[in-house]
């Protein structure tokens, strides 16, 4: 239990701003498995751009660091480049 009434605010705010980014992490991570379980390289790459705005964006409100989302995208980018490969 907070003792002064700023540590009280702090509290109430550190809930909003975790339930803030909690969101925006599910979404993020929702993104990602779309990505993962294409099946078709199509749908693969339709998603891939979706998920890569939304790093962009996670990037922009400081939710997740600039490297964490490019390797995100890096490694998705690979995922669906295996994806054709093994198909030819």
């Amino acid at each position: 239990m907070p003792h002064h009434k700023s540590a009280a605010k702090r509290l109430k705010k550190s809930k909003v701003e975790n339930a803030y980014n909690r969101h925006y992490r599910t979404m993020m991570k929702t993104a990602l498995k779309k990505v993962k379980s294409s099946a078709t390289k199509e749908e693969g790459a339709k998603n891939l751009v979706t998920a890569q705005s939304i790093l962009d964006k996670l990037v922009i409100k400081g939710i997740i660091k600039k490297n964490n989302a490019a390797n995100k995208k890096s490694r998705l980018s690979k995922f669906l480049n295996k994806i054709e490969q093994e198909k030819k």
